[in-house]
């Protein structure tokens, strides 16, 4: 047998060792539940009714009315059929790729939706638009966090880094009276709790977890008393920025749902954009990328191969907080036009939640990030039309699903090798 052949059955011999039945199998637990819950037994005779079209759309669609009970039916059966593939990758040793797990995921949510919504009418465009609106800060802190943990370097600051970016935002756009001042005064701040992240976790070793947590605290309580202080009695001249007015991409912001959704926005979603593939592209498809993993994964190598790795992680926190500062104000300048105590309402740590989810990478991370979007703003929807479904449970399941990802059911996630290890130079 040649060495060639001697490799190759050595490597498909591992492959097999590591095949892995967790996602298949939670792929037919859900699947046979959504078949169960929200087809069989559901009521039948009843329709669920989406509204597709807005005003100004190049082409009007009529809203979509389709039988409850059949149409949850059918996209349960779509679920398990994913299942199936699912069994059938594994079975070959071949890893679940993430377009299959993202076509399960919106199988399963339409099922879920089509016996939520019977007998009632939503429009979907409407809740995909508010799905995105609250995903944005969390898109941005999750890539924040992944600048960090890439590099070995945790970030539990991610929430006083966004908190920040929309306090000094709104007070430098309502001083200066210009809204692109304050977008750019946002990265400061960010950068600014950054800076004191690296320097204690970095330079001082001290442990990275207590650092962060010490800094969420500090940013809000100065905020807080700043507010009270100044941008509360004296909101005219503090905290009156206002919004960035919507901009609206000609012939593609026409296009039903998927339009008015991506392409009548505001610039910082725009600039969340081009951030998600300027970061997916810098950490897989460049050298920088390619050093910034080996500083996560094996520092005691990336410094023998002469990568200096304390500046990399020092480098990539402060790159971390700018984006995450330019996230929080979002809150600020693009959704409320005003600041408002401690409105970030723990962003940061959801952030986190979808990061981890996301398996840090930044495609990843934006799909989770707008789970827990849609998530949020489902259970403000389907409480507007008076569903019987509590709103706690929906604010509750993306977090479930974080905890079964974490432990492992959804397929295996490991954070880089050396995440929150400081690094001493030997």
């Amino acid at each position: 047998m040649s060495t060639r052949e001697t490799g190759d059955t050595g490597s498909r011999a591992e492959r097999v060792l590591r095949r892995r039945w967790r996602a298949p199998v939670m792929f037919t637990v859900l699947g046979l539940g959504a078949l169960v819950l929200f087809g069989l037994l559901a009521p039948g005779g009843e329709r669920s009714t989406f509204g597709i079209s807005t005003a100004g759309d190049i082409v009007e669609i009529d809203p979509l009315g389709v039988p409850s009970r059949q149409a949850a039916i059918l996209l349960a059966l779509l679920c398990l059929a994913v299942a199936g593939y699912a069994f059938l990758l594994t079975a070959r040793a071949e890893p679940v790729p993430l377009w299959l797990s993202v076509l399960f995921g919106t199988a399963f949510v339409l099922s879920f939706l089509t016996w939520a919504v019977a007998g009632e009418t939503i429009s979907l465009t409407g809740a995909l638009q508010g799905s995105l609106a609250l995903s944005v800060p969390l898109i941005f802190g999750a890539l924040c966090g992944m600048l960090g943990e890439r590099t070995g370097v945790i970030n539990i600051a991610i929430e006083g880094q966004l908190l920040a970016g929309a306090f000094l935002s709104g007070v430098v756009a309502s001083l200066l009276g210009n809204l692109w001042v304050g977008l750019i005064a946002a990265p400061l701040a960010g950068l600014l709790v950054a800076y004191l992240l690296a320097v204690f976790s970095i330079r001082y070793l001290v442990n990275q977890i207590i650092v962060g947590v010490v800094l969420n605290v500090l940013v809000l309580g100065l905020t807080n008393f700043l507010y009270g202080r100044l941008l509360s009695p004296q909101a005219g001249t503090w905290n009156s920025p206002g919004r960035f007015p919507r901009w609206k991409i000609p012939v593609l912001g026409d296009i039903p749902v998927i339009g008015p959704v991506l392409f009548d926005q505001t610039v910082i979603v725009y600039c969340m954009y081009l951030a998600v593939i300027v970061v997916h592209v810098a950490l897989f498809h460049t050298r920088w990328g390619l050093r910034v993993r080996a500083v996560g994964e094996h520092p005691e190598a990336a410094d023998t191969a002469g990568i200096a790795v304390n500046a990399v992680r020092f480098r990539n926190v402060l790159i971390g907080g700018a984006v995450a500062g330019f996230g929080g104000a979002y809150f600020t300048l693009g959704a409320i036009g005003v600041f408002s105590r401690e409105m970030t309402a723990g962003a940061g740590f959801i952030a986190l939640a979808a990061m981890i989810l996301g398996r840090w990478k930044p495609m990843g991370a934006v799909f989770a990030a707008l789970l827990f979007g849609f998530a949020n703003n489902l259970q403000s929807v389907l409480g507007i039309i008076g569903s019987p479904i509590p709103s706690e449970f929906m604010l509750m399941a993306p977090y479930v699903l974080t905890i079964f990802a974490v432990a492992g059911l959804v397929g295996r996630i490991r954070p880089p090798a050396a995440n929150g290890q400081p690094y001493i130079k030997s």
